[in-house]
């Protein structure tokens, strides 16, 4: 079955999240994810929060930028929060903006191989592994976290380039898309992942694919749509976001499903007037009409 989830934008304030939390929750909604999008809210601190509010729903941070944090800080806090909140906290690192890593300071002259070393010692730290290694930026001297998560958590990475999502395919245990990938595009992003893992012998694993897909509902649906994307210089194809009612968003969601996407996140338009409304169409409306 395909999961379906919704976001919550940074361009909400974070004193938005505890409705809009609750509402997924209650509303039977899958996932809620977060982005860690400079300079808007952390995603761990309310990742937590989320959790902590709620019963069921599973929070994801899409994504945790690999130039801001230590791979043994990014582990004791996907520990913690796996330990106190057992297969609930999704969470995917990934290269950031790099103009926002340029001015905080925290951009490498190779964001791929900085991820790469990330993911291969955050694995292995959070597999209950002793990690000692000394990369090109990753260096960690007989590190052991004390609590290790109690089961395997999966760690995602985003990806949009070639090399990118090869990486995610060799080293980690899903991918992250961004809003904006098709069908066609999904087909091509999973012929490389899949390359990454054959690459690197992980063929008889699994691999979650997590796709965002820009959605809006209401009278003015299609244009907020084709505004974001434009906005972006994406708005060259009509099945970049999915605007209408219910019936014309799940048909755009099982397109990606039938693309390879495990999981499609809703994300509204920064710009969308009621975000709990927006909670509710998914959870209720469109989530029935999706297998």
């Amino acid at each position: 079955m395909t999961t379906l989830g919704a976001v919550f934008r940074p361009e909400l304030p974070p004193e938005r999240l505890r409705s809009l939390a609750l509402l997924a929750d209650d509303r039977g909604l899958e996932e809620l994810w977060l982005w860690e999008d400079c300079f808007f809210e952390g995603g761990i601190s309310t990742a937590a929060a989320a959790l902590a509010w709620t019963e069921r729903v599973r929070v994801g941070v899409g994504l945790l930028p690999v130039p801001l944090r230590n791979a043994a800080l990014t582990a004791m806090e996907v520990a913690s929060l796996d330990r106190m909140f057992p297969g609930r906290a999704v969470l995917a690192v990934g290269h950031g903006v790099q103009g926002w890593m340029g001015q905080v300071g925290a951009r490498v002259e190779s964001p791929l191989t900085l991820l790469r070393e990330h993911l291969v010692a955050l694995r292995a730290l959070l597999a209950g592994d002793t990690v000692t290694t000394k990369g090109r930026y990753v260096s960690l001297d007989d590190v052991t976290l004390d609590w290790p998560p109690a089961a395997p958590v999966p760690i995602l990475a985003g990806a949009t380039g070639p090399r990118t999502l090869r990486l995610t395919g060799e080293a980690a245990d899903g991918t992250v898309l961004t809003s904006g990938t098709t069908p066609d595009d999904l087909r091509r992003a999973r012929e490389l992942i899949e390359g990454g893992r054959r690459a690197a012998g992980r063929t008889g694993d699994g691999h979650r694919t997590v796709v965002y897909l820009l959605a809006a509902t209401g009278p003015d649906a299609e244009r907020r749509v084709h505004a974001e994307l434009a906005a972006e210089g994406r708005a060259d194809r009509p099945d970049r976001g999915a605007a209408g009612d219910a019936a014309t968003v799940a048909a755009a969601v099982r397109r990606l499903a039938d693309a390879g996407a495990d999981a499609v996140i809703l994300q509204p338009t920064g710009d969308e007037p009621d975000p709990e409304a927006f909670v509710r169409f998914a959870a209720e409306d469109v989530r029935p009409l999706v297998p």
